[in-house]
């Protein structure tokens, strides 16, 4: 795209709003320097992360991926094969401690957000290079004593040589007979070596070697002569501890070299993340969401909001490539020709940028080989161009290079010159550019272009609303009807005297009135025929919505009869299969009895076993309708009234009592109609008012009680007595997971609550917190 053009369209602004959420050099850079693509699987991939990042920030408020630096001038050093500063590994080893956490914490939620997934695949994760500078160096660039056993040997040594040295000059400040020739008792440092302040005067009463005087010249600071070798061991262990510093730094240096073109590669997936989270932050801060993208030169804005305007903004609704290719906005002044001008442009630019747009869902947006615009005041003074020319220059180098699949941009076409060849100019212009397929949008004052759009296929009048009674307006978008100059309206509201207008209105030709007169009767159909086309398309709404609530019903009410009947059927299958046991256990016993009986006995056990299989027989066949034939209807029935609906086993509550004996029921999430003699009063039974008490209580605590328990500041025995009563509260009503936050502090807390946690009976497994959820201060348990 033009620079010029991004610069028209403010999108250089929109770059820079965008920088502000960055959080590192290498974001914002990313940021400044952002540019659309015409390629539309780079923009699909660029809003791809863009949305994932935002939907990550949604659901994942406490994600860190800061704590890295920007440490491309070490890395261009390391190439070189340089040392690196203490303070410069230090930004190394965070960087490569950021990237390791940066990437785990992505890589496990990749199903979630696959791209941002694929980004962090290629961070580094280097837990040995990173622990052993981390482990040597301490923030702020000092060496840690245990970097190398040798270094905590000559520290070591050096904390006793110079206790040594101290020593004996305390005795010797402290000396009587010596204090008399010190200006004040106390060691100081001179040059690496610790000193006594002598006055001048007796400066051969301390005998030693001056090391330096006073501004005044009143004291010499001496180191006598008794410790100068003590200092020159204190001398010795300081340099053998630079030198061993340096063995480190150059050690952990080469450690760092070899890694170096994976550490780039990971500054430079640092550096996007940053700018694509930035890009989360700003779409967040717009209210934008991602619009539909097709590969054509269309667009379909829905309740637009330009991002650079603030406090109450008129949203634009705009659609231009569908039903027509060229649109020609008339208007008056202040009327907001221009922003939707703007608007149209930047979201285009912005989209194609892999950004968000402030507009509602169902916005779509296509992608533009071009995008051209010949926006504000051209003038030129050190070309000697007045405004027209200026504009010229810039539409003759549209015309010569915008093509199908551009979109143009132009306000005030053909203004600046005479009016009459401006409009013809401006018809040329826009019949040119709708030939060639182009996607354009021009805003005038011309009422020529009014009849001009009437007269074209493919091209549509528009215009901003404008009230005649405030004699303001209200900036709302009008597709298909076209602005008016209300000049006469505005005169006549302002007092000027009503022959005045309507001599004004004589000026004009018979042809000029009749063409208005004809533009207002199109206009005012135009809004009769837009009125009936949106309460038919309510009236379309509501039906579908009936007609899905019912096809949702009917789907419920075959899949309750099917549950219902396989209810049914299984217990059918129980009782014949009881029935059929019992059975064989008759005939079982008749045949023993009958092999070892009389006649007249056996003609009785066969009298007895028939009796025994016609009663199995009745109670088979009467159970199931036992429910229907043993209750008594309800005499009084009243909305709320728990009920027994028995030809369909569900319980229910009374919705509303009709008058001929029809009851509304709700049975779970359907309304049933049934007779009140099929219905039967609940009681609850006394056995279940316990549990109804005890699932009360469940429920009461169920409302009250949190997912964490902060123990920050109790005793070891406090917190596990208030942590053993949670967790029985968590267990009864129901929560998996709790959070126990201790705090880091001194680990007594935390290793108090660990011992504890270890074999509770509630307890299914712990561990400690990750990224976004504390930390080592909190403990993350599992129950049971």
């Amino acid at each position: 795209m033009d620079e010029k053009t991004l610069i028209r369209l403010e999108f250089n602004k929109v770059r820079l709003q965008l920088a502000e959420y960055t959080g590192s050099n290498l974001g914002r850079e990313l940021a400044e320097q952002l540019q659309p693509s015409t390629n539309i699987d780079t923009v699909l991939a660029w809003q791809a992360e863009t949305t994932q990042a935002r939907e990550l920030m949604r659901f994942e408020p406490g994600c860190d991926f800061s704590g890295w630096h920007d440490v491309r001038s070490e890395i261009s050093r390391l190439k070189r094969q340089a040392l690196l500063s203490a303070d410069e590994l230090y930004r190394v080893g965070e960087t490569l401690a950021a990237s390791r956490r940066i990437k785990l914490f992505l890589t496990e939620r990749k199903l979630k957000y696959p791209v941002l997934g694929d980004l962090a695949e290629g961070l580094v994760s280097l837990p040995a290079i990173e622990k052993e500078i981390l482990a040597a160096i301490l923030p702020g660039g000092e060496i840690d004593d245990n970097a190398t056993a040798e270094l905590a040997q000559i520290r070591r040594r050096i904390v006793n040589a110079q206790a040594k040295v101290k020593e004996r000059l305390e005795r010797i400040i402290r000396s009587p007979e010596k204090q008399k020739y010190l200006q004040e008792a106390i060691v100081t440092i001179r040059g690496d070596r610790y000193v006594v302040p002598v006055k001048l005067e007796y400066r051969q009463q301390i005998p030693g070697i001056v090391h330096d005087q006073s501004a005044s010249g009143a004291t010499v600071f001496v180191e006598p002569m008794g410790v100068v070798e003590a200092n020159n061991e204190v001398r010795q262990l300081l340099a053998a501890e630079k030198q061993e510093i340096q063995r480190i730094l150059t050690h952990l240096s080469g450690l760092a070299a070899g890694v170096v073109e994976d550490l780039a590669y990971c500054m430079e997936l640092l550096g996007h993340l940053d700018f694509v989270l930035a890009k989360a932050s700003y779409s967040r801060k717009l209210d934008a969401w991602q619009p539909k993208i097709v590969p054509d030169a269309v667009i379909d804005l829905k309740r637009a909001r330009h991002p650079l305007l603030s406090g109450d903004v008129v949203p634009l609704d705009l659609n231009l490539g569908k039903d027509f290719t060229t649109l020609v906005i008339t208007g008056p002044n202040t009327g907001g020709k221009t922003v939707a001008l703007k608007t149209v442009g930047l979201f285009v630019l912005m989209t194609q940028a892999g950004l968000h747009i402030p507009a509602d869902d169902g916005s779509l947006v296509g992608i533009f080989s071009q995008v051209f615009a010949d926006i504000g005041d051209e003038q030129s003074i050190e070309q000697s161009l007045s405004t027209f020319s200026s504009h010229m220059t810039n539409i003759v180098d549209i015309i010569n290079r915008a093509g199908q699949g551009s979109l143009v941009l132009m306000d005030e076409l053909g203004s600046g010159t005479d009016p009459t060849e401006g409009s013809a100019l401006a018809q040329a212009l826009l019949e040119h550019l709708h030939s060639k397929g182009v996607c354009t949008i021009a805003t005038t004052h011309y009422s020529e272009l009014k009849s001009f759009a009437y007269a074209n296929a493919g091209i549509e009048n528009a215009s901003v609303e404008f009230n005649s009674e405030t004699l303001q307006p209200t900036y709302r978008m009008l597709i298909g009807k076209p602005g008016r100059s209300n000049a006469f309206e505005i005169a006549s509201r302002l007092g000027l005297k009503k022959e005045l207008v309507e001599r004004a209105k004589e000026f004009l030709g018979k042809e000029q009135l009749q063409v208005a007169d004809l533009m207002r009767q199109l206009e005012y159909t135009q809004q009769q025929a837009e009125k009936e086309r949106q309460q038919a398309e309510q009236m379309r709404r509501d039906s579908q919505q009936l007609r899905d609530r019912y096809q949702r019903l009917e789907q419920e009410l075959t899949a309750r009869k099917d549950e219902i009947l396989d209810k049914a059927r299984e217990e059918a299958r129980l009782i014949i299969k009881n029935a059929s046991r019992q059975s064989e256990d008759i005939i079982k016993e008749l045949r023993d009895r009958i092999a070892q009986q009389t006649a007249r006995e056996q003609e009785e056990a066969i009298k007895q076993a028939r009796e025994q299989l016609y009663q199995l027989h009745d109670k088979t066949v009467k159970k199931k309708i036992k429910r229907v034939q043993n209750h008594r209807p309800p005499k009084e029935l009243k909305p709320g009234d728990e009920v027994f609906i028995p030809q369909y086993n569900q319980k229910g509550y009374v919705l509303d009592v009709g008058d001929n004996k029809q009851v509304t029921v709700q049975v779970g999430i359907m309304k049933v109609t049934v007779e009140k003699e099929q219905l039967q009063l609940t009681t609850a039974p006394k056995e279940e008012a316990g549990k109804s008490q005890y699932g009360r209580m469940i429920m009461n605590k169920a409302k009250t009680i949190s997912n964490s328990l902060d123990m920050r500041g109790m005793l070891a025995e406090e917190a596990v007595l208030e942590m053993d009563k949670y967790l029985d509260d968590a267990f009864l009503t129901g929560l998996k997971q709790v959070n126990l936050i201790h705090g880091k502090g001194t680990g007594a807390l935390r290793a108090a609550v660990h011992r504890e946690l270890k074999g509770h009976p509630r307890v299914k497994n712990f561990r400690l917190g990750e990224i976004g959820e504390g930390g080592a201060g909190v403990t993350v348990v599992d129950l049971k």
